[in-house]
């Protein structure tokens, strides 16, 4: 089932919401199923940031210890480490905005069923369901996001040092950037833990959502 939501994804990203859950609809795949894909895609897009961060990390710190050799190469291992957690970044922002998009519209498609039901007492269960969907998710999309937030300070931190190390390729501008350091592993391991957070929130909210 992810692999038959990847195929859609470019065309459900694009504006046309609703004709392709219509379409997945027709296929069997409900608004449920591609919540469930989705949250897991964003759960994997954070593992995959919260790695390169500290994959980061571990490149600014032999960076600090550096005693001889070409800087250059230095230079281009930072750039490239900024560009990839950018990168991660934005999967992970891209993944997040799919999660909201098919939450709002299976939780009106909810709602709105709710006066369908002819059996009061199924109603009542359903909507008692409905709230209880809404709180785990709630809690876990406030999780996402504050885990977000915290990945901005740390990707401007990594592209200070890479500016800075571009135009300074000496053993001066290493020791300029060893007092950034502290400030960016303190960043780093926030957002690797509010990430940590996030993934725990996602995966109880799949169990409600599953069960």
């Amino acid at each position: 089932m992810r692999l038959l939501s990847s195929l859609f994804l470019i065309f459900a990203l694009s504006g046309c919401q609703s004709a392709y859950y219509a379409t997945m609809e027709k296929v069997g795949i409900h608004k449920r199923d591609i919540m469930a894909d989705r949250v897991e895609a964003a759960s994997d897009a954070q593992q995959e940031a919260s790695e390169q961060f500290t994959s980061a990390l571990e490149s600014l710190t032999a960076l600090t210890h550096f005693d001889g050799g070409e800087l250059e190469t230095m230079y281009n291992t930072i750039n490239d480490q900024y560009e990839e957690s950018e990168a991660a970044v934005e999967n992970v922002r891209e993944r997040i905005g799919a999660v909201e998009d098919v939450s709002d519209a299976l939780f009106d498609e909810w709602q709105e069923e709710l006066s369908l039901y002819s059996s009061a007492k199924l109603r009542r269960e359903s909507e008692r369901k409905l709230k209880e969907t809404e709180r785990s998710y709630n809690q876990m999309l406030s999780a996402m996001k504050k885990a977000e937030s915290k990945m901005e300070p740390v990707l401007d931190t990594l592209r200070d040092n890479a500016l800075y190390l571009k135009h300074n390729l000496n053993a001066a501008a290493i020791g300029a950037l060893k007092g950034e350091f502290a400030g960016l592993e303190q960043e780093i391991n926030r957002a690797i833990k509010d990430m940590k957070a996030a993934i725990a929130e996602s995966d109880r909210f799949l169990a409600t959502l599953k069960s």
